[in-house]
């Protein structure tokens, strides 16, 4: 059982998907910790992916990578961001880890001779990692987004462990409802029947919300604040408006503003301690009055599906931008370049010129590859701050080799498994995994320590001579071409020792070019923004 004080916030969504859960659960952590409170946050999958690394960014969203090496979804990055805590595999689940898990247990032996159910079995394994969370001494709250819609079958195991914990605890656990209230065009007011929907739907599962977050375009008025009260059985008060924001930041201090925390530790009977906001809202005021622009050029190809751009296939990146772009008092302005227009020439290189900064995020496979070695070679030529990221990194060594090493055509086995120059190779302990089809988990994930060379722009940006950086590949840097290639100039400023696996690269002639195998992105947040971004970024303004 969990601590006796341990308090279990549910976040589920209603009407439609996307409608921000992780944020407002992010948030409302957020404040929760700003009184004193110990947080942590769960995000539960309704697929039956065992883990999130096997999903397609372009419908998904981007994997994001713990540093105890589990492959989560995305969310997990916005808790992090926002709360500045590390979190690890035990606050990710999937419907599909819950089952294989029970089946397994089942094939054990473990239950005994019993005739292994849905309900109650599949539940009690939800509640179990829930409770395992909880029971860290050091846990005051756990808030737990469960993915998808209420309606959705796929999600309704979760509601049913919801629900079973709320009839064992009645007095350690909530449940807030993100809802949407559309303003349809034709008509210009704001609808709460999808909301009264929703809730009655929730309501069949056995859950009544003790909190409404009405997401939409405007904030909600007091007319509609009562409709919902009635209709859905919840006070007034407890209906809390969850407009559009410029900045997701914001969030926090509109839930603030509101009394939410407030109204979350009365109903739960904890007295109230003191709030310290003093540092996000300061930053957030300084936000506002940045006038100056820098214009990044983001080249890869995970951004389209069908006629929308997705850029939640990049959101670390994204957001460890903004940090370092808002440290250096400059706003970002993103634009998404599919590097298959260089190769079809759609989009001639040269476009390029215009941005302050050119980055090469992370990706898999053949498609647009040489689009973006194009886009290398124009920054680098063109003293353009690049910065790499996993695959940009090894890119960025092809390119190097190409066009300046001289060997013709180098390439990673990865896509030319007979290529000459194989400057990119698979790493020795990836090659049984690939051999046995064992895709599934089996990267090289998580924390990773590194060496910094020191005197390279790396240490002086890290301004430290060892780290700790989060990785998810199989390719590595193949040491048998590392004397060559910086005999013709490229710097190694990143090693790993244990593995001898070259962490970092950077020219020494160039305003900004750095590229690293692992993913800075993961570690960035608003208050602490990453040592790499915050450079690339001040290189960019310059």
């Amino acid at each position: 059982m969990p601590k006796k004080n341990t308090k279990f916030i549910f976040v589920m969504g209603g009407v439609l998907s996307g409608l921000g859960k992780g944020i407002a659960t992010s948030s409302i952590g957020k404040l929760l910790q700003s009184r004193g409170f110990s947080v942590s946050c769960m995000k539960i999958d309704p697929y039956i992916n065992v883990d999130a690394g096997t999903m397609n960014p372009t419908e998904h969203g981007e994997v994001f990578v713990t540093k105890d090496g589990i492959e989560t979804d995305q969310d997990i990055g916005n808790y992090e961001r926002f709360l500045g805590i590390e979190l690890t595999g035990e606050n990710y689940m999937t419907q599909g880890l819950v089952w294989k898990t029970v089946i397994e247990k089942e094939r054990n032996l473990e239950f005994g001779g019993k005739c292994v159910e849905v309900v109650p079995h599949i539940p009690e394994e939800v509640i179990r990692r829930i409770k395992k969370v909880g029971n860290k001494k050091e846990v005051d709250f756990v808030m737990i987004e469960i993915g998808g819609t209420v309606g959705e079958y796929q999600n309704f195991i979760f509601l049913e462990a919801a629900r079973m914990m709320k009839l064992k605890m009645p007095e350690q656990v909530m449940f807030i409802m993100v809802s949407y209230l559309p303003i349809p065009s034709k008509i210009g007011e704001m609808k709460t029947k999808p909301t009264q929907t929703a809730v009655r739907t929730l309501n069949s599962a056995g859950i009544q919300p003790d909190f409404i977050l009405t997401r939409s375009t405007k904030p909600i008025d007091n007319k509609r604040k009562e409709k919902i009260s009635i209709f859905c059985s919840v006070l007034s008060e407890d209906v809390i408006s969850s407009e559009d924001v410029a900045n997701i930041y914001e969030v926090p201090l509109n839930y603030q503003t509101q009394g939410l925390d407030k109204r979350i530790l009365k109903k739960f009977n904890i007295n109230m301690a003191g709030q310290d906001m003093k540092d996000w809202k300061k930053k957030l005021d300084s936000i506002k009055s940045i006038r100056k622009r820098v214009k990044i050029a983001m080249v890869g190809k995970y951004f389209s599906t069908g006629s929308f751009t997705l850029s939640d296939s990049y959101i670390s990146v994204i957001e460890a931008m903004k940090h370092a772009a808002w440290y250096n008092k400059v706003k970002p302005e993103f634009t998404w370049i599919d590097a298959e227009d260089f190769e079809k020439k759609k989009l001639d290189i040269s476009a390029l010129a215009e941005y302050d900064g050119i980055v090469v995020p992370g990706g898999f496979g053949a498609r647009g590859v040489e689009g973006i070695i194009m886009a290398i070679r124009y920054a680098r030529e063109n003293k353009i701050p690049y910065l790499g990221l996993c695959y940009g990194m090894q890119l960025a060594t092809i390119e190097f080799a190409r066009n300046v090493a001289k060997l013709a055509k180098a390439h990673t086995t990865e896509i030319d498994k007979k290529n000459k120059y194989p400057v990119i190779d698979i790493m020795e302990e990836q090659k049984k995994n690939l051999d046995m089809d064992d895709y599934g988990g089996t990267m090289r994930l998580g924390n990773y320590p590194c060496s910094l060379i020191s005197g390279t722009k790396a240490q002086k940006a890290y301004a430290e001579n060892n780290i700790l950086e989060r990785h998810r590949h199989r390719y590595e840097f193949n040491n048998k071409y590392k004397s060559k290639l910086e005999k013709a100039g490229l710097v190694i400023s990143g090693i790993n020792k244990k593995q001898n696996l070259v962490e970092i690269i950077e020219l020494p002639n160039h305003p900004f070019f750095i590229a690293s195998q692992f993913h800075p992105e993961f570690k960035s947040n608003l208050l602490a923004p990453h040592p790499l971004f915050r450079e690339f970024v001040k290189a960019a303004v310059k």
